[in-house]
């Protein structure tokens, strides 16, 4: 088994940020991809070689909220790693397990179950109307909760394990368009049969939402996934031990949050962190920049540096002749109607960089 060593020592500002989620003295990471290195959803997993041990969560990080069984990984063992890539609004899965029984021969969810849950701006509270208080008030009973509310800012996935002759999971909640790409996508290996012990991979991704409504995507907000930010996510796995047994209980509730009730409540999920490039992937100097047009009519333009290292100096070619040593400086162009060629040269004790942008800066 893989042990977690995924857990962070969190800031007092970070700890401020997760008090409305389970486990706020805990925080998990979620590895960022470099951008030409995007895991493939293929089945080969060595896409995720690169990343660091401290990043994976087992088994000994899960607790049977239902049942209260002892861990035990010759019944069950499990692995979780998750990524991401910077600029996209995307979570990657590597979910690795090994089961002494794997239960997926019928055709309803009395079927091995990852169950994710996700709530990518931290909006908290009830994802599914049956534990809102206010449902009865609010109109959100029956099928009127279901398509108005349920899944809509915060997503439940039921992860089929493995999903044979099925859908790769079962969102629940109305939005079922949220499964399919261009949002979502999944692929598994595994060489066993229902009732048979062995090993499975499953990787995928899921893109979470904001507002994820019934109707389709049209009027959906994805969230915005950025560097350093915590979002709410967090799993359980049910445990299905007898095929034989159609309306079987399932042997174990196994779940990351130590609370039941994550899957409808976001402010019952984990703190995950999106972290940075781990600085083996990077380069010791690294030179980025981008602007602002303050002031069109003034042809007034505000330049930020994002160069990654230890910087010493900065050099700043505006493009029309002029220069700036600021690290980050407000420059007034003369001309209007032109397109500039702005270049940024940086420089310290491990090396130094540039970043030049052909006519990005347009002043009119």
């Amino acid at each position: 088994m893989q042990k977690c060593s995924a857990i962070l020592t969190v800031s007092v500002l970070w700890a401020l940020s997760a008090a409305a989620l389970e486990r706020p003295d805990t925080t998990f990471k979620i590895f960022q991809f470099p951008a030409d290195q995007i895991p493939r959803v293929d089945g080969d997993v060595s896409d995720w070689d690169m990343v660091p041990t401290d990043y994976a969560v087992g088994i000994d990080q899960l607790k049977d909220t239902v049942h209260d069984s002892p861990i035990d990984t010759t019944d069950l063992d499990v692995t979780v790693r998750v990524g991401w890539v910077k600029g996209l609004n995307r979570l990657y899965f590597l979910y690795e397990a090994y089961d002494d029984y794997w239960d997926f021969s019928h055709r309803d969810l009395h079927n091995d179950i990852l169950e994710i849950v996700v709530d990518g701006d931290l909006s908290g509270g009830p994802l599914i109307p049956q534990l809102r208080e206010d449902k009865e008030t609010n109109g959100l009973e029956g099928l009127d909760g279901h398509f108005k509310f349920h899944g809509v800012h915060a997503q439940n996935y039921h992860v089929l394990t493995p999903a044979d002759g099925k859908p790769w999971t079962m969102v629940w909640g109305a939005n079922q368009w949220i499964y399919e790409l261009p949002w979502a996508n999944a692929a598994a290996h595994y060489d066993f049969a229902p009732g048979d012990s062995g090993h499975y991979t499953l990787e995928f991704w899921i893109t979470p939402f904001d507002y994820a409504p019934a109707d389709g995507p049209e009027r959906a907000v994805e969230s915005k996934l950025e560097e350093g930010t915590l979002i709410g996510l967090s799993w359980c796995i049910l445990d299905y031990d007898d095929v034989e047994v159609k309306q079987q209980e399932f042997e174990g509730f196994w779940n990351l949050s130590h609370k039941t009730t994550m899957f409808g409540n976001a402010s019952e999920l984990v703190g995950f962190r999106l972290m940075p490039l781990e600085k083996a992937l990077r380069d010791p100097v690294e030179a980025q920049w981008e602007f602002t047009v303050l002031d069109m009519e003034r042809r007034l333009v505000a330049f930020k540096d994002l160069s990654y290292g230890d910087i010493h100096s900065w050099h700043w070619d505006f493009g029309d002749g002029n220069t700036s040593t600021e690290q980050h400086p407000i420059h007034q162009y003369a001309e209007p109607g032109t397109t500039y060629t702005v270049t940024l040269y940086v420089e310290g004790p491990e090396g130094k960089a540039r970043m030049s942008k052909v006519w990005d800066v347009i002043v009119r």
